[in-house]
């Protein structure tokens, strides 16, 4: 596994993420978007298992300050350039990937790496 958790110090779902696969020793790389940006790269990665749609946060600080409810734009490039606009935590295994708190899914994804 190659675990990857996107997600910010202060969201309760991302420490709960992290709490998760620590205590099955699985090792991971948590992504803060407060501090770091999510490649384009990564964000197509991701796209593979989720819809774009899924990733934004609507109910975000960010998403209302920028009165996005009532815009057009495009969803990638504004999700790139305002990393906070991301619902949280988004985990990744490779080209797998979730959006919030879903341990029966990552437990499917440890047993399937166990084989």
């Amino acid at each position: 596994m190659n675990l990857q958790i996107f997600g910010t110090k202060k969201c309760k779902d991302s420490k709960k993420a992290q709490l998760f696969f620590q205590e099955r020793r699985i090792p991971f790389q948590f992504i803060n978007l407060q501090e770091k940006e999510m490649s384009k790269g990564e964000l197509r990665s991701i796209l593979g298992s989720v819809k774009l749609d899924d990733l934004i946060d609507t109910e975000s600080k960010v998403y209302e300050d920028k009165n996005l409810k009532y815009m057009l734009y495009d969803k990638e490039e504004t999700l790139l350039a305002n990393p906070l606009l991301f619902k949280t935590p988004i985990v990744r295994d490779g080209k797998k990937a979730t959006i919030g708190f879903v341990p029966d899914i990552w437990k499917q994804w440890i047993s399937d790496s166990k084989k």
